[in-house]
Formats: C-alpha cells, sequence, structure tokens
C-alpha cells in the first residue's frame, strides 16, 4: 500500500461534513504567486468565513502539500480535500476538452479573456462535473502568459529552433508550428532550466515570473500572450457541495463571485501594465524594484502569423483530440465571441 504524505492525510481528516464540525479543507494554487497571496488566501480565511456563519476554513496549497499539479482536481474529485484551485491547463491529460477553455491569442485584454470564460463556462461545469465528481465555483486569471528568454530575440521569428517551456498542451502545439521545441518543465523548476540551458525560454504570466525571480535567469521579454491567460479553476467535491443546504450552497456562490472572482478579474489588465514595468524598467513598480529586462515588441506581422497558425492548425488539432461535440459546443459558445470557427 502507499503511503500517502502527511499534509495529505491531513487533508484528508479535515474532509468531515460539514454539518458536523462546519470546516472546509481548501488547497489553494502557488503560494508565492499573487493570486493565492492576494485573493485566495484572503478570501477562504476571512472573507468567506464571515459571510456564511459558522463557517471555517483549513488553507494549504497544493506545492505547499508536494501534490503533482496533475493531481490536484483527481484527489478533489475522491474526496481527499473539499475544495482545490489550479490551473486548468493541468488538468487536461484526463480532460483533453478542458483545452477549449485556455486557447492562446485570441484575448489580449482582461475583458476579451473574461468574455471567453463566460462563454466557455456552461462546457467547464460539465467537464468537472463528468470527470472529476466536482462543482465549479469560480474562475479566475493569471495574467496573459507571456515569453521569457535568456537568449536575444527581437520578434517571434527568433524562437524558431529554441526549447521553449510552454505553459499549456496548445502553446506547445503552436510553439512547435513556430518553428521551436515545446518542452515540459515544472513552473518551480523553469529559473533552474533557464540557467541552465536546459530552455531558451520559457512561458508564464509577467507577475508570476517577476514573483518567482525570472528576471534573474533570463534577459528579453516579449509579451505575446501565446499562453493565454491560464484560467485558475476552483471547484469543490460534488458530493461535498449536495451535502450542504441551499442557504449555504447561495451564500457561498455569491461571496466567491462577488469578493474573490470579480476583484481578481478586475486587476487583470492592469497587473499586466505594471508587471511588464517591474521586469522592464519601463513605468513604476509597485510591487517593488524594477528590473532591467529587454522589452520585445512582437510586430502584427508576428501576431498574424501565430494566429493564422493557432486557427489552421493548432485548434483543429484540439478538435480531433477532443472530438466533434465539444468543437461543435465550442463554436458555439467561445468561437462566437471571438469571431472563430473551428472547421
Amino acid at each position: 500500500m502507499k503511503t500517502l504524505p502527511l499534509a495529505l492525510l491531513a487533508a484528508t481528516a479535515l474532509s468531515t461534513p460539514l454539518a458536523a464540525q462546519e470546516t472546509l479543507s481548501v488547497v489553494g494554487s502557488w503560494s508565492g504567486l499573487p493570486l493565492h497571496q492576494q485573493y485566495e488566501a484572503p478570501f477562504w480565511t476571512e472573507t468567506l468565513p464571515a459571510a456564511v456563519d459558522g463557517l471555517a476554513v483549513e488553507l494549504t496549497t497544493h506545492n505547499q502539500m508536494n501534490l503533482g499539479v496533475g493531481d490536484v482536481f483527481p484527489l478533489l474529485g475522491q474526496g481527499v480535500y473539499d475544495v482545490a484551485m489550479t490551473v486548468a491547463d493541468y488538468a487536461v491529460a484526463d480532460a483533453p476538452e478542458l483545452e477549449g477553455l485556455d486557447v492562446p491569442l485570441l484575448a489580449t485584454t482582461a475583458d476579451e479573456a473574461r468574455a471567453m470564460v463566460d462563454a466557455a463556462r456552461p462546457m467547464v461545469d460539465d467537464i468537472y462535473r463528468d470527470r472529476f465528481n466536482a462543482k465549479v465555483l469560480a474562475i479566475a486569471p493569471y495574467p496573459p502568459q507571456v515569453v521569457f528568454c535568456n537568449a536575444d530575440i527581437a520578434g517571434l521569428d527568433d524562437l524558431q529552433g529554441l526549447k521553449v517551456r510552454a505553459s499549456g498542451r496548445m502553446t506547445a502545439k503552436l510553439l512547435e508550428a513556430l518553428g521551436a521545441e515545446g518542452v515540459n518543465v515544472s513552473f518551480s523548476e523553469v529559473p533552474g532550466a533557464l540557467q541552465n540551458g536546459v530552455v531558451d525560454c520559457a512561458v508564464t504570466g509577467a507577475g508570476s515570473g517577476y514573483s518567482a525571480g525570472w528576471w534573474e535567469v533570463s534577459t528579453h521579454l516579449m509579451p505575446l500572450p501565446l499562453g493565454g491567460w491560464d484560467p485558475v479553476v476552483t471547484a469543490m467535491n460534488l458530493d461535498r457541495w449536495n451535502g450542504l443546504d441551499e442557504g449555504t450552497q447561495a451564500a457561498m456562490e455569491d461571496a466567491i463571485a462577488t469578493e474573490f472572482e470579480d476583484p481578481a478579474w478586475a486587476s487583470a489588465q492592469t497587473a499586466l501594465v505594471d508587471d511588464i514595468a517591474c521586469l522592464t524598467g519601463n513605468g513604476e513598480c509597485p510591487a517593488g524594484e524594477a528590473r532591467d529586462m529587454t522589452l520585445v515588441e512582437a510586430s502584427d506581422a508576428d501576431f498574424e502569423r501565430a494566429r493564422t497558425i493557432l486557427t489552421s492548425e493548432v485548434l483543429p488539432d484540439w478538435a480531433e483530440r477532443s472530438g466533434d461535440d465539444w468543437a461543435e459546443r465550442w463554436n458555439g459558445s467561445v468561437g462566437e465571441v471571438v469571431g472563430v470557427t473551428i472547421e
């Protein structure tokens, strides 16, 4: 028999019925990144307990528990903990149809990204119910997933032949179509990989890269959203959710929409501008000391080339892997919002 990590056993012990002790065990996303520090942690430890009378929360994060990122939602479905949140792309090995939530290059502003997510929400609800025995409570953004390079680049063409860490499967397919080599490296391992030449470039949110110190091991920043917006899904074990009374369910849904989801989206666009300033020194940095990475502005031709590859190669590839039914649902929801149809 395999032995569960102590933190996992502790989380399991906390997963008792709400009526018995009014406590939820919650597993947050990356503990060192702004989404968790500024939104997740305050919401679950302060805001929600204040909004739902008698409710208590025990909060940890998947990296503090040493969970594999692909295990977060399957373990949630098994009832190991009550609530979990992490990047949707981490779950696509179990649910390839989920890739349709986070498509690169289709949204260049937070409002456009929110519109895409809202359109995809009924699909995502069904995926989490059927694949992970879970109820989706919220979908919040990381800022656009941009390109950090420890290499001298001046545009998209210069990625050809380079090894690039992608932030998701669609991004990897896009990079490969651009002539780069997509490399699978976990977020926490990227600084060492950049420093040691395992990868030449890596894709993540600008704020995440700033917080994690990627500026120490990379020289150039290209803020083209090659990795989409990396939506973070917050979900609750469906059996646990169904065990709550309707009043508690309504209070939780209202609080998480207005006090967590909406504020996270409202700050997303400003965060990108601030994060670029923090990484490059072009503008004021509210987060701390500004760094001096070289800012690489992608041209209109770069953007059009990448988008053409996306619509002609990457999205049809996803449609083939996920199945015609999902492609049809995507066309009738997200596709209508962004003006793209998968043929």
